[in-house]
């Protein structure tokens, strides 16, 4: 497997769980990254998930990726800033980390693999993707479940 084909690896490792979080969320790339001899692709959360949904979004995501075999590395259960860390079979780091205001960072990371160029992700964001903003604003998208009790 070659950066790009790792590159691939990941998005599809984000796409297939964004498709299992309902009701959908909005969510933007963050920058990919490449080491010596591997690749991270990055989304962030554009939907406001309030702190009393934080527990029911982690857990969707957790009983998703133990369902699709990962094996969970570390769960931080902190109220404010909560995180799984996991790991697909075939050695690709995947994380859900709750930053600042409450926005949802996935992140995964492929294993070493052969350098090769790697291309943008070609995976529509569901929003506006602020590709001109230096950083990305918080969370700005209004969800009837998501959000619920968010002021």
């Amino acid at each position: 497997m070659d950066m790009q084909e790792a590159a691939e690896r990941a998005d599809g490792i984000l796409d297939a769980v964004f498709k299992e979080i309902r009701p959908e969320v909005q969510w933007v790339h963050g920058p990919t990254t490449t080491g010596v001899c591997d690749v991270t692709r990055r989304r962030a959360v554009m939907t406001i998930v309030s702190s009393e949904r934080r527990g029911s979004f982690l857990g969707l995501v957790d009983r998703f990726w133990r369902k699709s075999d990962y094996s969970i590395k570390a769960v931080n259960d902190d109220l404010e800033v909560p995180a799984i860390f996991a790991q697909t079979k075939d050695g690709f780091g995947v994380s859900l980390i709750v930053g600042g205001a409450g926005q949802v960072f996935f992140e995964v990371d492929s294993p070493c693999v052969r350098e090769s160029e790697v291309a943008d992700p070609i995976a529509e964001p569901s929003g506006p993707t602020y590709a001109e903003a230096e950083v990305l604003p918080r969370p700005n998208v209004h969800s009837d479940f998501w959000s619920a009790g968010a002021s």
